[in-house]
């Protein structure tokens, strides 16, 4: 029994070695809009994304010499406040300077001759970037702590066991272009390439390697001996 079983795992090796060769390259399906790209083509954003307002945000409103006109506000879903004397203003979307001259135009004529107002955003959004696919912790991160490739996938706990370390995409738009980076995240550990900068907003995305859960399904059938399993790892690696 145990040589069939020898010899049954032997074919399945060979099978999976033999996918893992086919897929040397990346294939990568992308919508018309998006623009496949080397890792030394990736282009960083022209500027840094401004500041906005965001839908249940709290607000600090100053009007200058107007304390009755003067408070703090909440943008409801939609990012609506209802505000003295003008009625609902769209905030969100907008910078705060955005909002202080909408105020201050509403205004100006008929209630306040030269509004001064200011509006201060109470809890900023902290930028982000987005990590997921096989990392131990998908989820949003500050871009601070997400500042380039490795600091993302470090930030999400790490790559997980079935991780493609060839496969590592990094999306962004800039200049209302949407880009994909083909990253290898193995290479960049061994210091063969630059740790790419990360900007807020980009979407990192670590692939899975179909071979790896093709032997992981293998495992929770066949009786293995420990050297059957590094060859295993080997092939597939």
């Amino acid at each position: 029994m145990r040589t069939f079983f020898r010899a049954f795992l032997a074919s399945l090796v060979l099978s999976v070695g033999l996918t893992g060769c086919a897929s040397g390259s990346v294939m990568t399906g992308a919508a018309p809009s998006i623009t496949l790209t080397t890792l030394s083509e990736l282009p960083a954003p022209s500027k840094a994304t401004a500041y906005t307002i965001d839908p249940l945000q709290k607000l600090q409103i100053e009007v200058a010499d107007v304390p009755l006109l003067s408070g703090n506000f909440l943008t409801d879903e939609e990012g609506y406040i209802s505000y003295p004397l003008v009625g609902d203003l769209l905030l969100a979307g907008k910078t705060p300077n955005q909002a202080a001259r909408m105020i201050s135009d509403r205004l100006r004529g008929d209630y306040v001759v030269d509004p001064q107002v200011r509006v201060l955003p109470q809890a900023e959004v902290l930028q982000s970037v987005s990590v997921g696919g096989e990392v131990a912790k998908p989820g949003s991160y500050t871009a601070t702590e997400a500042a380039t490739l490795l600091r993302a996938v470090n930030s999400a706990g790490g790559l997980s066991d079935l991780a493609k370390l060839d496969d590592v995409l990094v999306l962004r738009t800039v200049d209302d272009q949407d880009y994909i980076g083909v990253y290898n995240i193995q290479a960049i550990q061994r210091g063969n390439y630059p740790d790419p900068a990360i900007y807020p907003g980009d979407i990192v995305t670590v692939g899975d390697s179909v071979a790896r859960k093709r032997v992981d399904s293998i495992l929770q059938f066949v009786p293995l001996l420990s050297s059957s399993i590094l060859l295993l790892n080997t092939i597939v690696r």
